[in-house]
């Protein structure tokens, strides 16, 4: 897998996201903690002046979805499945969200995996502006499942 320093880069220029402004600011070697933002711009604002709803929603999409490909391998399928926003105050600025991957987690997708079922681990991320208020939080549920070679087969083990 590609190291976090070209990971980062890449998706700078990702169009979907450098054309709306968004950036990855942070992204740890491990893939476990992501920092996103985005600034204010003419061509992210919306009709009243303040971050455009789309821009705040799509801040939060490739990310964990991006963090456990990486933690989990190639053994594994990992989609988005749905996701949710709630608007809590208008962004009038510069905005930013942080995204975690904890250990305990990845232990549990692998546990819910193991024999071949789907597993949809949800996340909520919430967008905050410069000064750490509120702007909108963001629930996303993924969809996981071990891949064919890797579940393990009924009535293997002990």
């Amino acid at each position: 897998m590609m190291s976090w320093k070209w990971v980062r880069r890449l998706v700078n220029f990702w169009p979907p996201l450098f054309f709306t402004g968004i950036k990855a600011t942070h992204i740890s070697p491990d893939f476990r903690r992501i920092e996103v933002s985005l600034k204010l711009r003419f061509y992210n604002k919306n009709f009243v002046g303040t971050q455009f709803g789309g821009s705040l929603f799509a801040m939060t999409d490739p990310w964990y979805m991006l963090m456990l490909v990486y933690n989990l391998g190639r053994d594994y399928f990992v989609w988005d499945k749905s996701a949710h926003i709630d608007f809590i105050a208008p962004g009038r600025g510069a905005v930013k969200a942080v995204f975690v991957l904890e250990e305990a987690t990845l232990e549990r997708i692998r546990a819910h995996t193991v024999d071949g079922k789907k597993y949809l681990p949800n996340f909520a991320i919430d967008v905050v502006d410069e000064h750490g208020l509120l702007v909108a939080r963001v629930h996303r549920t993924l969809y996981v499942r071990a891949k064919p070679h890797k579940r393990e087969q009924p009535g293997a083990g002990s």
